[in-house]
């Protein structure tokens, strides 16, 4: 009986596994899954469009208004009207990013893949939360320098434009004067409480906007669906702002000041006036900034505990 020798062939050429997956890898792999689907490139282009073209609207007709009641530059903030699109819409529209970058993976059951890829949990929100702060940061900043610049081209021509470094300053002394209906404040004197200039106005505007973004993003790690993130972070920012207003005025006085809406009133010479029942801007935003920490961070723990 003849036999035959069969020589050793080795059937993959891959080298062993080994070590563990890093956070390299793993920012790797979350900057491609955000890049590599089309809604995020939709709300990008939606959060510059807004931004932008309908900044240029609004600047455009306040130019234009100028020609009529050229009263109207008395005390005209160019920062505000070149930015406030920016301000007020850019953080819906990164609100929406935010959710989907978490939930959209529960929703197409791709949670379970990546989870497999790379099975420490930590590891993967961190580099969702990384990525995603990054990449918002970034657009941000961008969207707020050519909202600002394409603004102040429209109202050069009317002398009502601002210059990048022009400092903004609000008296400190306040004469406040109360009746049923409200408290107004009159501000005199020479002392300041703020100085701002246009570039911190700039700046502010692009981290509330990031801060926002990070808000929907913990909501979302927390709900795990997207309408239901989408509709708690519209009510959050949007809707308890409104219901606030038909509180008692001692209790609104105490409340606003805790909830992360107040910054925009008070961030940067963009948003809203002078504020006597709120902390000064950075303070302020750094409320904002608290709410983001404590939903990431109860987003994390709970992304390590449930199921996939």
């Amino acid at each position: 009986m003849a036999t035959t020798a069969t020589p050793n062939v080795r059937l993959s050429s891959l080298p062993p596994a080994g070590g563990r997956a890093g956070l390299k890898g793993a920012l790797a792999s979350e900057f491609t899954k955000l890049r590599s689907v089309r809604s995020t490139y939709w709300t990008l282009g939606a959060l510059f469009f807004v931004s932008v073209g309908l900044g240029i609207a609004i600047t455009a007709g306040t130019a234009a208004n100028f020609a009529n009641n050229p009263g109207n530059k008395a005390g005209f903030d160019a920062t505000q009207a070149s930015l406030g699109a920016f301000f007020e819409l850019g953080q819906l529209i990164i609100a929406v990013l935010g959710a989907m970058v978490i939930t959209s993976e529960y929703s197409t059951g791709m949670i379970r893949t990546s989870l497999t890829a790379q099975p420490r949990r930590g590891v993967v929100y961190a580099a969702k939360a990384t990525v995603f702060t990054a990449v918002t940061l970034v657009i941000s900043v961008v969207t707020a320098f050519i909202a600002f610049f394409v603004g102040q081209a429209i109202y050069s021509p009317k002398g009502v434009s601002a210059s990048l470094f022009h400092t903004v300053t609000i008296p400190a002394s306040a004469n406040v004067n109360c009746n049923p209906g409200g408290c107004t404040a009159t501000f005199s004197g020479t002392d300041v409480i703020t100085a701002s200039t246009v570039l911190t106005a700039i700046i502010g505007t692009a981290l509330f906007v990031t801060i926002v973004a990070l808000i929907a993003f913990g909501v979302g790690s927390i709900v795990r669906h997207t309408a239901g993130t989408i509709a708690i972070v519209i009510a959050f920012l949007f809707i308890v702002p409104i219901l606030e207003q038909t509180l008692p005025n001692d209790w609104r006085w105490d409340i606003m000041r805790f909830l992360p809406d107040a910054a925009t009133r008070v961030i940067s010479v963009t948003v809203g006036g002078t504020n006597i029942h709120l902390w000064s801007a950075w303070p302020q935003l750094g409320v904002t900034a608290v709410w983001a920490v404590v939903l990431v961070g109860i987003g994390a723990y709970l992304f390590r505990k449930r199921d996939a």
